[in-house]
């Protein structure tokens, strides 16, 4: 895994050196620059740089930018291609030779022999940058689904992408501004939808898309989509159960590729104990090299998250695995600045155990794998359960329906200790969401700050500034694209391209590049996400049992009472937190003077929010760290 940055403009050897040193954390086995010769009359030149973690041909011969045989085509590339051995042996047949081991090489062969269609061959995690010298056009692009972030600015006459956005900010020629639209999304989802970032001139490469510069002009591409339209029916359940063993088998072999050591989190839940167990398969016995993380009994007093650890540890008995095990007890209020910085947005609670996680996996090996993505492609969140629960209302009239749904949701108690913490906080957001039609029910159960809320949240400057935005507005526009597939299939494309690349993928990424870890998702590979389109919705989310043709494949490969637990989401006890560790810090970040002098929000809302949450009339434990992250964002980046 690496760090790419390139520019299209003046002065650009001077400019590449601070950008590669911003993205260094990314890959810190070598640098490599490459400058065009100047491409127009005003002297503009093209210019890529990288920095290498290097996995696959450790070797020089992998050194980036790397050009193609024919001079034609110079590519920056951070990713894998997992399929790059059979593109290799299809491109040899077809007359092309090869001089390295590196799946770059093979990258740039094959959009010498297929031009752009060749992107369509491609399986893996991938951002890269190719110039080409014949037409003077810069291209980024994605991969299918966003597990690799790719961001850019077009400022004057000056293109400008990177891994990551302190490497466009970098060169000083971007002035860090809040985005009021993105401000608007994040307030409501704790992140922003592709391409917005919370930078006003920073905008992401959406996945699966191309991104043509040429003439001074943008042209994006898509260049791969998930289809729900072809389902095929008539295959009985244990055919489906065999074919899903089969296609996690086979990716997860295709993703142990790798010349450096190799292990996997293991949180003892479905995914990544699954992950573990055909790891186990393919390691020709070798022990397979397994990271944990748990949470103090104490932390978890106000918490909706179980411990992994005993499930873990469960799993581990019967797989042998080199098992570690971390209990999370960070110095938190010192290591959320780094988190921001890192992030380039406030971070949500999963950022901290998998920064810390990631750091204690570094220290042996290079590449880990992860169970992320097994939710989105199988219905495993609980927000699908409650969308087939919510329907059971659908038949009582909205007249009586939402007023007594209000009326429940308002008598819950939000965020109090005890046993029944989790059914009383789930049931408050479900009794708030479940009287509303069905876009607007789902959208609900992902909403964090109101737009009801929001307006009483923000200064009279920043709701004239906010006023025109509808936060829900792509969102929409993903449900429109997949009307005519099957209710849960619809909520699966949504958050495969909303809720996935934007917070789950984007944390994953920039959490474990800090500590230069790259981690691959083999849930996400495109093998598994096509078969898993093409199975009927009822085999993924069966009544109350989600994920339950993948529990009842992997029941054959491990413990019952593993596949079958209760669900436990990936995060940190924030809720402890905000009470004890990060108090002081909201008394100073978010204090009445503080909010003021930022000029964004209303001291006297905030206050208001704050204290509802510490009394436990209403959970907003979420909202406090989402603004408590944004003022330490603006600290960052737009004060310095």
């Amino acid at each position: 895994m690496c760090g790419i940055a390139g520019i299209v403009g003046l002065e650009t050897e001077r400019l590449i050196g601070p950008m590669l040193e911003s993205v260094e954390h990314r890959g810190r086995d070598d640098q490599g620059v490459w400058v065009s010769e100047p491409i127009d009359a005003s002297g503009r030149r093209a210019c890529l740089g990288h920095r290498r973690l290097a996995i696959i041909d450790t070797s020089p011969g992998g050194h980036e930018p790397m050009l193609s045989h024919d001079g034609r085509y110079v590519l920056t590339f951070n990713g894998e291609i997992y399929n790059y051995r059979e593109l290799r042996e299809q491109l040899r047949a077809l007359g092309h030779e090869f001089q390295t081991e590196s799946d770059a090489e093979v990258l740039l062969a094959a959009i010498s022999e297929w031009g752009w269609d060749a992107v369509g061959h491609f399986n893996g995690m991938f951002a890269f940058a190719v110039w080409d010298n014949k037409e003077r056009t810069l291209t980024l692009v994605r991969d299918h689904v966003g597990i690799k972030p790719l961001y850019y600015s077009f400022i004057g006459n000056t293109f400008i992408f990177g891994s990551e956005i302190k490497a466009i900010l970098a060169t000083k020629l971007v002035k860090p501004e809040l985005n009021p639209e993105a401000l608007h999304q994040f307030l409501t989802f704790l992140w922003s939808p592709d391409p917005n970032t919370l930078f006003a001139d920073v905008k992401t490469v959406p996945p699966g898309h191309l991104l043509h510069f040429h003439n001074d002009e943008l042209t994006l591409k898509q260049w791969w989509d998930v289809s729900f339209n072809t389902i095929e029916e008539g295959k009985n359940e244990a055919w489906w159960r065999e074919r899903v063993l089969d296609t996690l088998d086979r990716v997860v072999k295709m993703e142990m590729v790798a010349d450096v050591p190799l292990g996997s989190f293991l949180s003892g839940g479905i995914d990544s104990s699954g992950i573990v167990a055909m790891m186990d398969r393919h390691s020709n016995g070798r022990r397979i090299s397994t990271y944990t993380v748990g949470i103090e009994s104490e932390d978890l007093r106000y918490d909706i998250i179980p411990d992994d650890v005993r499930w873990a540890r469960r799993v581990n008995e019967q797989l042998q695995t080199d098992y570690h095990e971390i209990m999370l007890k960070p110095s938190v209020a010192e290591l959320l600045p780094k988190l921001v910085y890192h992030m380039e947005e406030p971070p949500i609670d999963m950022a901290i155990p998998s920064y810390l996680i990631s750091s204690a996996a570094r220290e042996t090996l290079t590449v880990m794998l992860s169970g992320m993505g097994g939710d989105e492609v199988f219905a495993g969140y609980p927000r699908q359960m409650a969308m087939q629960i919510a329907s059971a209302f659908d038949p009582v009239p909205n007249l009586l329906r939402r007023p007594l749904m209000k009326t429940v949701a308002g008598v819950l108690p939000g965020g109090l200790p005890g046993k029944l913490t989790a059914p009383l906080r789930n049931a408050k957001k479900f009794a708030r969401s479940a009287a509303l039609d069905f876009e607007d029910r789902y959208l609900g159960y992902g909403t964090y700050f109101t737009n009801e809320m929001k307006r009483r949240l923000y200064s009279d400057e920043w709701r004239a500034r906010t006023s025109q935005y509808d936060p829900y507005a792509t969102h929409r526009a993903y449900f429109a694209r997949a009307a005519e597939a099957a209710p849960l299939n619809q909520l699966l494309y949504v958050d495969l391209k909303t809720f996935l690349p934007c917070l789950n993928l984007l944390t994953t990424d920039k959490t474990s590049m800090a500590a230069n870890l790259e981690v691959r998702v083999p849930f996400l590979n495109r093998e598994m996400i096509e078969m898993a389109a093409r199975m009927p919705p009822q085999l993924k989310l069966r009544g109350l049992k989600r994920k339950y043709v993948l529990k009842r494949a992997l029941e054959s490969v491990l413990p019952a009472d593993v596949v079958w637990r209760k669900k436990a989401g990936f995060g940190a006890p924030i809720r402890s937190w905000l009470r004890g560790a990060l108090r002081p810090m909201i008394g100073d970040l978010l204090s009445e003077e503080a909010v003021k002098r930022r000029g964004i929000f209303r001291p006297k809302e905030v206050r208001r929010v704050v204290d509802a949450n510490l009394s436990g009339r209403e959970d907003y434990n979420l909202q406090v760290f989402q603004l408590l992250g944004l003022e330490l964002w603006h600290q960052t980046f737009i004060d310095k």
